[in-house]
């Protein structure tokens, strides 16, 4: 069976409350630099999704564990949006993760938003109290067991990325701001519609 390209969304963080993930380093540089780092829900693993697959544990934890190597590398870069493409372009690039972890069946993360031009167009999203989710993109193959759609063996996670709508609960990004404070993302869905697509004009 043929790869295709599988994108998977998940809102970080519902009602904008997350735990504080930030290393004191890090809370310096949110403080000192205007650097904002989101934290939340990357992916979960046998777990229907809103797109209707399930993610195996041993694929997906086989996939993160590669993946962790691009974050020690400061590899594990994304992309604002999702493009149709297996390839990041680092052109359009906005953050990088630079954390990730397990809590049970649930892969969590850390990102970085990069200054960069689509960087800065996701932070002033994110200033702006824009509600964002986070979207795995990859490349495999899909079999039906049962009534669930199961992602193959043969999955390549490639990144994650930005996105406005995403399509399983508990996987909205909140930022960082400093310790003891945060900002709530509550935007009306149709905002971020329409932020989107004005996104997608400006790349």
């Amino acid at each position: 069976m043929s790869k295709v390209l599988l994108r998977e969304y998940y809102e970080l963080c519902e009602g904008g409350v997350c735990q504080d993930f930030l290393t004191e380093d890090e809370k310096r540089e949110v403080v000192n630099e205007n650097v904002i780092f989101l934290t939340g829900i990357l992916q979960k693993a046998n777990t229907k999704n809103g797109n209707g697959r399930v993610y195996p544990m041993k694929v997906l934890q086989r996939e993160m564990d590669n993946y962790k190597k691009c974050v020690k590398e400061k590899r594990a870069l994304g992309e604002l949006d999702h493009p149709d493409e297996s390839v990041i372009n680092l052109k359009n690039v906005s953050h990088m993760v630079t954390d990730t972890w397990w809590d049970g069946d649930t892969v969590m993360g850390k990102v970085r938003v990069l200054s960069t031009p689509s960087g800065n167009i996701l932070k002033s999203l994110v200033e702006s109290g824009c509600k964002l989710g986070i979207s795995s993109r990859g490349l495999g193959s899909v079999k039906e067991h049962q009534g669930d759609t199961v992602v193959e063996d043969d999955f390549q996670l490639i990144c994650f990325d930005f996105v406005s709508e995403p399509s399983t609960p508990e996987a909205y990004m909140t930022p960082r701001i400093h310790e003891g404070k945060e900002d709530g993302l509550t935007k009306a869905d149709r905002i971020n519609r329409l932020l989107n697509e004005i996104t997608r004009k400006h790349q």
